[in-house]
């Protein structure tokens, strides 16, 4: 099986998961794995690891709607070494804190690939799950899509000072903030624009017809000048960890005044079906190899 089999095989067993985090007595948690040679191409630096790592998971804190409190990783190398363990470190505690939470350790492994685990706490008394869009709502996105796509572009072409610098994402805490008291469903894209859509539009029983242009990160034109790469980078990658959600259309402008980043509607909540401009968009994404 591949990772969204093996998923969909639990999803009856686990009835508590299924959304970006798990609920539990009004505190969100999630963890994640993250590999060298699926996840940290080379040319990724240690801090750059621990920030992107660290903020994976604050981005499913995000996706509910919950402040963050804290994270923890577990860091597995061949070797330990100092210099790289501090810089991990520099990074898990930098993302933590750009989204008000702590650092508050973790443990240390041998492995024979650099591996992170990383563990989020939030808190929040009314989370966002998937399940709650509803036909004639807006369909909206934080952020530009595909600067994750586009720093791979980059790490293969050994631009690895602004590569580094585009996967070192910014977790949208402080926009949900904002967008949670109003959202019908939310989760962030991680596995990209178009699986996140499917997955959002079978947990709320409903469908999604969205619309061009997208906002897609002016990195991707650094990369891409073809459409059709354009769109495979913005739509299908993922990585990005942006929010995506639902909103009445009447209360989008003031989320849009009071969001610190910019919120794009992309379309509409609709009853069945998942469409960009008019075509059914494809149901695939992100997946760990």
């Amino acid at each position: 099986m591949d990772e969204r089999a093996a998923l969909d095989s639990l999803a009856g067993r686990i009835p508590a998961a299924g959304d970006d985090c798990a609920v539990v007595d009004g505190s969100v948690l999630t963890t994640d794995m993250l590999h060298e040679s699926t996840d940290f191409p080379d040319g990724t630096t240690r801090y750059t690891a621990g920030w992107r790592a660290v903020g994976a998971s604050l981005s499913d804190v995000a996706a509910m709607g919950a402040s963050a409190r804290a994270a923890v990783a577990v860091y597995a190398a061949p070797e330990l070494d100092e210099e790289d363990l501090n810089a991990f470190v520099d990074g898990a505690r930098d993302v933590c804190e750009a989204c008000g939470a702590e650092y508050v350790g973790g443990d240390l492994d041998s492995h024979d690939e650099f591996t992170v685990t990383t563990t989020a706490l939030g808190r929040t008394d009314d989370a966002v799950l998937r399940s709650g869009a509803e036909p004639g709502e807006a369909v909206c996105v934080t952020g530009r899509l595909g600067r994750s796509g586009a720093a791979l572009r980059l790490f293969a072409t050994g631009e690895n000072d602004r590569a580094n610098e585009l996967f070192r994402f910014t977790p949208r805490i402080a926009a949900s903030e904002v967008i949670a008291p109003h959202a019908g469903a939310m989760m962030d894209s991680s596995d990209g624009l178009a699986r996140s859509l499917h997955q959002l539009a079978a947990a709320s029983d409903c469908g999604f017809a969205v619309d061009t242009p997208l906002p897609v990160a002016d990195a991707v034109g650094e990369v891409a000048t073809d459409p059709a790469e354009k769109r495979e980078l913005s739509v299908f990658f993922g990585e990005d960890f942006e929010l995506v959600f639902t909103v009445p259309e009447s209360e989008l402008d003031a989320i849009r005044e009071a969001a610190p980043v910019a919120i794009t509607r992309i379309g509409s909540v609709v009853e069945s079906g998942v469409t960009l401009d008019g075509d059914p968009l494809d149901d695939r994404g992100y997946t760990h190899g």
